[in-house]
């Protein structure tokens, strides 16, 4: 430990305030003004508690209590939060969220049913921290500047999958190139020019402007949508398609059961990969094993795994793995495919889906859990493609989706960086210019 460090009752450099009790009536699902719980955005208001980004802890719930986080700029703040006002002469705010994540917050909750932390124990909590504010907030930039560049590339992501959505839904639950034939036809017209006018998002008259090989590209990929519909047990949909059985667009492998008896010394085994740690990758609380598992629950960088069990609208969702060698838990698929053009498909068919699949979690739910079956993902119907479709969607999309899992890879590294440094930092043992202090 730095011996020129402070320590301090958090009640000496900061005030504390519980966040607003505000109506679920009141709360629009799209706005202006974010709604923060403390957990996530709730909502939106026609107008904000707090100009600048807030400081907080999350003071109440079974998933998230002893959480610290910045809140969203213009935002208003639910009563799931505590907020934390520094006294601007003693600390910098920025410092002080890096130097409370760093902390042990968990320690302050009370109850076990429903945690809780109070504004009383939170004031007697000890900080050690640095007593410049200059050097407070050199530490606090650098630790911010890694934070950005994770963000900006999560932005960019999210920008990415967007487009190849947004490309399946036109081409797989829309049906627009085949619906733009069948108008066509039905109007005198082109049906193909129809169909690449669809695919490219241009008008008819539009597609006069691109290149020779633009014309090319799309006339193929244009030949390949069928130009009429047939009825099925999900409705029209285009002929020589079928309604398939979600259960059957991949091979979905349950993970394995463990119990305490299993768990092992990190140093000894491969780490159990449940939810906690498709959210938030390997961390302290992830327990290892040696047990003798079967293969099929051993994963690796680039799986695609699917959670189908949990808080419904928090845990139901398909995930790309890139945490290292594990052995998977249960409540978690892992899916393998024929192809790579299953693969493509079969990710962004389940991110289109995902609101169904809570849907049908939620009927169930009970104590706040949910799941999804492998009856329902039998009975649950999706349009299926033919082949030479399905390769044309993977040329298209496996660009996006090779993008993305990049991005991921980076962010993952520049974590282990910000997390590397963050204790290093806040200790003196490395200095802002990156020396080793003596």
């Amino acid at each position: 430990m730095n011996v020129d460090l402070l320590r301090k009752p958090l009640k000496e450099i900061a005030t504390f305030k519980y966040g607003k009790t505000i109506r679920k009536q009141d709360i629009a699902e799209t706005g202006a003004f974010p709604v923060f719980s403390g957990y996530r955005i709730v909502g939106y208001l026609p107008d904000f508690m707090y100009e600048e980004s807030q400081l907080i802890i999350v003071c109440r719930g079974a998933g998230g209590t002893g959480d610290v986080k910045m809140s969203p700029s213009q935002c208003s703040i639910t009563n799931l939060a505590i907020v934390i006002n520094c006294d601007e002469n003693l600390v910098d705010k920025g410092y002080l969220y890096w130097r409370l994540k760093q902390s042990d917050t968990y320690s302050l909750r009370t109850g076990s049913a429903q945690p809780q932390i109070t504004i009383n124990t939170l004031e007697t909590f000890e900080v050690e921290f640095e007593p410049s504010l200059e050097k407070q907030r050199e530490i606090s930039k650098q630790l911010f500047d890694l934070d950005s560049k994770i963000e900006l590339n999560r932005q960019t992501n999210q920008t990415l999958e967007e487009m190849a959505q947004a490309v399946f839904k036109s081409w797989f639950v829309d049906f627009e190139p085949t619906r733009a034939k069948i108008k066509a036809r039905e109007n005198g017209q082109d049906p193909t020019r129809a169909a690449m006018a669809a695919l490219a998002g241009k008008t008819v008259d539009q597609l006069d402007k691109l290149s020779p090989e633009q014309i090319e590209t799309l006339t193929a990929s244009a030949a390949l949508f069928p130009d009429t519909v047939v009825a099925s047990e999900l409705g029209e949909i285009p002929d020589g398609w079928e309604a398939k059985p979600l259960y059957e667009t991949a091979e979905y492998v349950n993970g394995a059961a463990f119990k305490a008896v299993d768990f092992c010394d990190p140093e000894e085994g491969l780490p159990i990969i449940k939810i906690a740690e498709l959210k938030q990758g390997i961390y302290e609380g992830t327990k290892y094993t040696l047990k003798e598992v079967k293969q099929r629950h051993f994963i690796t960088n680039d799986d695609v795994l699917y959670s189908w069990s949990g808080s419904p609208e928090t845990s139901l969702e398909v995930f790309k793995w890139f945490g290292g060698d594990g052995w998977l838990n249960q409540h978690i698929f892992k899916l393998n495919f024929a192809s790579d053009e299953q693969k493509c498909f079969t990710y962004y068919l389940l991110k289109h889906m995902k609101p169904v699949l809570i849907a049908i979690a939620q009927d169930k739910q009970t104590t706040g859990l949910g799941h999804v079956t492998v009856a329902d993902m039998k009975r649950l119907l999706v349009p299926y493609p033919d082949d030479d479709l399905l390769q044309e969607f993977k040329k298209l999309i496996a660009p996006l989706y090779e993008q993305c899992s990049t991005i991921e890879k980076e962010n993952i590294t520049l974590s282990e960086i910000r997390d590397a440094l963050l204790p290093k930092l806040l200790s003196g043992e490395i200095e802002i210019n990156g020396e080793v202090a003596q």
